[in-house]
């Protein structure tokens, strides 16, 4: 939820999935009549009746065309409505919008104002665009005039602060339809306006300097939050904006891509952050796919910050999950001015706003204390873990010869135990001369975030391989994001990099349905894994189970008093060395058998390691522990990411599209629910009504 100048991250509960249902909270200490005004009139009307009727939701932004507002080309007369402006008087602030709607090439009307209780003193109104809502159709057969309305949301906020002076107290700046200039200017508002004082006696008490460009686009803007709780401003007052000139039309570029994407993706969101001088610092975005997926595979989340750290052109920063192929799925992308807490604060907090307020189990970023210091505000409860590439890397920059490449990969992959680590490390630095270096000082002090032999107990989905050279999963961008890369090339190219992640992802998942592994053991592991698994996480557990013929010697070393619980070593041969790995069995009534290994095997990726699979053997278990087989790797679970399609109908022979079809339409009688105790009552049986009839159906 999004609430007056603050983003912020309330309880799972209170979420709505629909990133543009505002909930709005009056005053407590008035007590306040609201009008509702659904009619043509675009004069304020106080005592006007609401409507009974709920509005006809089939087609909502189903027949728009993408924007080209020719209108906007020129600056406008009448700046930007923006929250904190001022007005003397309830009518100076309507001839203002009105002068403003004119200028951009829509018209307004009363959606609804509202008195204090038995007086006529009017005490606030919301100002909106003529296209908001839809009519309600009465007779369906009766001769109706074209529909208008398109269920716009833009609009204004005015409330009474005190005599006789009006305040702007929230902004909708965002059309989802063309301007119209020459119907607009034949509108009621704009008739009455040139019949007055068309607006001309306008006086505001305060007008923001915000950037012309910013118009017709949600926004959003955050205050950093300390850790007593307070706020500040401080960052908002910063003179560093986000670069959009590479490549020429950067913000229109930026501008239209929003629109189309949200006319043809129902549950697109995207959020802007501006700073005080109007300027825009921050751009987040996530489409409805990513949001679909994010219920799949929130348990390990990647913050890919590569084209930052190479000082790529394009500001661009990533969140990338994990998919049940093993293939890095994107979550949400941003654009940002700097690399300050307060930034990443704003981001992690929009981004965690969208995803039903669930923050990841594991949060993977590179080594930046800015990040850190927003992960610990934003995500407290995550496990944050640091990217092994970006440290590697960061320690390799320091001292790059082949010997210390070879010491550096000895030390962090070599080691079972955090005591050999520490020593092994130590022993290292002082060899090469970096005591009292201070990055290398610093990555130690972190080590708990980033060592494999300290990750033991995080899962990480195989995010981070912990094989040498292959530290991390690839830059989710690599196929056609460069370091001299434009925004607009990058937006043009958007929509079909998504979409080929999509259809490799679907070819995949029919590869692993339909297609029989082959199998290289007479293992029964190996066997019924096949049955389960994806094709590629079949591929990397097969090879676990291959290599258990250089395990051997399995040996009972200690056994709790008055428990189930085992130690074991297995021995692995790797080479001419032989490595003891030591594996915890347990029994328990409740949860049945448990196995820890010394490597982490399971933790790092998901399935179990060769040394629990023949301990697992020894012991005489003919199947793997179902609670060691992860539902995120199964083929046989159905996942319906969110499907994007246009103005088209409904594919009936695709399940994906009737999923999304229905959620759209719930979503909308959840919002005509939420205006009233009646409406929320009339929903609520049209809800029952409905399970019970396709209960019946299926039954």
């Amino acid at each position: 939820m999004m609430s007056g100048n603050n983003v912020y991250s309330p309880p799972d509960q209170s979420l709505s999935p629909n990133s543009n249902l505002c909930i709005t909270i009056e005053e407590s200490s008035e007590q306040l009549v609201v009008v509702e005004q659904d009619g043509d009139d675009d004069l304020p009307i106080v005592g006007a009746n609401p409507p009974d009727d709920l509005h006809d939701c089939d087609g909502l932004l189903d027949d728009f065309p993408p924007q080209s507002n020719e209108s906007e080309k020129c600056s406008l007369a009448s700046p930007p409505p923006a929250t904190g402006m001022e007005f003397d008087s309830y009518d100076d602030a309507y001839s203002y919008y009105n002068s403003y709607a004119r200028d951009l090439g829509f018209a307004i009307r009363v959606k609804s104002s509202w008195t204090k209780r038995n007086s006529k003193e009017k005490r606030g109104a919301v100002l909106c665009c003529n296209c908001e809502g839809f009519k309600t159709v009465k007779e369906p057969n009766s001769t109706r005039r074209k529909e208008t309305r398109t269920g716009c949301q833009a609009m204004i906020r005015l409330r009474l602060i005190e005599l006789d002076r009006w305040k702007v107290d929230e902004v909708k700046l965002e059309h989802n339809h063309s301007f119209d200039p020459e119907r607009a200017h034949n509108s009621k508002s704009h008739k009455k306006a040139c019949g007055g004082d068309g607006g001309g006696a306008t006086k505001r008490k305060h007008e923001p300097p915000l950037d012309v460009q910013v118009r017709t686009i949600k926004l959003y803007r955050t205050n950093a939050v300390d850790s007593n709780g307070e706020t500040s401003d401080d960052h908002l007052h910063s003179s560093k904006r986000l670069d959009l000139r590479g490549g020429g039309g950067g913000f229109r570029v930026l501008q239209d891509f929003f629109f189309q994407s949200q006319l043809t993706n129902p549950n697109f969101f995207y959020s802007m952050d501006l700073g005080d001088d109007g300027g825009l610092r921050n751009v987040f975005w996530i489409e409805s796919r990513a949001r679909a997926a994010y219920s799949h595979f929130s348990d390990v989340v990647v913050f890919d910050t590569t084209c930052l750290s190479n000082a790529y052109e394009l500001p661009l920063v990533a969140f990338v999950g994990i998919n049940h192929h093993g293939d890095p799925i994107l979550l949400g992308c941003g654009l940002v001015a700097d690399q300050t807490p307060e930034t990443y604060v704003w981001l992690f907090r929009a981004w965690l706003t969208c995803v039903s307020g669930r923050p990841p189990l594991t949060f993977v970023t590179e080594h930046c204390k800015s990040i850190q210091t927003a992960v610990s505000e934003v995500f407290p409860r995550a496990h944050h873990r640091l990217s092994l590439t970006h440290v590697l890397q960061c320690v390799v920059g320091v001292q790059d010869s082949e010997s210390f490449r070879m010491a550096l990969n000895r030390v962090v992959y070599g080691y079972l135990k955090v005591e050999e680590f520490e020593v092994a490390w130590e022993e290292m630095i002082i060899r090469f001369g970096l005591t009292n270096h201070e990055t290398i000082r610093g990555l130690f002090q972190d080590r708990e975030q980033w060592a494999p032999v300290y990750l033991k107990d995080t899962f990480l989905a195989g995010a981070l391989t912990f094989r040498l050279g292959n530290a991390a999963a690839p830059f989710i961008f690599s196929s056609y994001v460069h370091q001299q890369t434009s925004l607009r090339e990058f937006l043009e190219g958007y929509e079909s990099f998504l979409d080929k992640k999509y259809t490799n992802e679907a070819l995949c998942d029919l590869q692993s349905s339909k297609s029989i592994p082959e199998l290289k053991t007479t293992h029964p592991y190996e066997s019924q894994m096949a049955k389960v698994l994806t094709k590629e996480i079949f591929t990397r557990f097969q090879e676990e189970v291959v290599a258990t013929s250089s395990c051997s010697g399995v040996t009972q070393v200690h056994s709790s008093t008055g428990s189930a619980s085992f130690s074991y070593v297995v021995k692995e041969r790797e080479g001419e060395k032989v490595r003891d790995f030591e594996v915890v069995y347990e029994t328990n009534a409740a949860a049945g058998v448990r196995c820890f290994c010394v490597c982490g095997g399971f933790s790092f990726n998901g399935y179990q390691c060769r040394h629990v699979l023949l301990l697992l053997s020894h012991k005489g278990l003919e199947e793997i522990p179902s609670q060691y087989i992860l539902q995120r790797w199964r083929k046989d679970v159905k996942r319906l990411y969110v499907a994007d399609f246009g103005s088209g109908g409904v594919d009936v022979m695709n399940p994906v599209q009737w999923y999304e079809h229905l959620h759209r339409r719930a979503m909308q009688v959840v919002e005509q629910g939420m205006r009233s105790k009646e409406h929320c009552r009339v929903a609520w049986e049209a809800f029952k009504e409905c399970v019970n009839r396709v209960t019946e159906k299926s039954s």
